[in-house]
């Protein structure tokens, strides 16, 4: 099976590595894209078109990981958001206390959808090495 055909593998390290944090007590830290289509996050918060969620479980409620997207209620200078993030946007997870996590590359399942062009199968290396 190509890759394309198949799922994207960002949903899964992402919540492998969330629960990671958690079970060594640290705080995750999700890096996002705030560009990517049904990101929802405070507009005054974002820095050269990515913010930085806390996403321990003491600092928001009612989180939900899926395949598709993360979703929670949390607090912005005091004031009650809810917020989306689509896997699509999310750049990487680490631990704030050690800054240690992944970051996530580009996924053929992510690009935008071309108009006329059929995109070309790209050769994939099944050992490749997450960054």
């Amino acid at each position: 099976m190509d890759i394309i055909q198949m799922t994207p593998r960002r949903p899964y390290i992402f919540r492998a590595f969330y629960e990671w944090i958690l079970d060594n007590d640290l705080t995750p830290y999700v890096v996002v894209d705030t560009t990517i289509d049904g990101v929802m996050v405070p507009q005054e918060f974002i820095q050269n078109n990515q913010i930085i969620l806390n996403v321990a479980p003491q600092s928001v409620g009612q989180y939900s990981a899926s395949n598709d997207k993360i979703e929670f209620n949390a607090r912005f200078g005091g004031v009650p958001q809810h917020i989306v993030v689509p896997m699509a946007a999310i750049e990487a997870i680490y631990a704030r206390e050690n800054n240690v996590g992944i970051s996530f590359e580009d996924e053929p399942q992510y690009a935008e959808p071309q108009q006329s062009r059929k995109p070309e199968p790209k050769p994939v290396n099944p050992f490749h090495i997450v960054k």
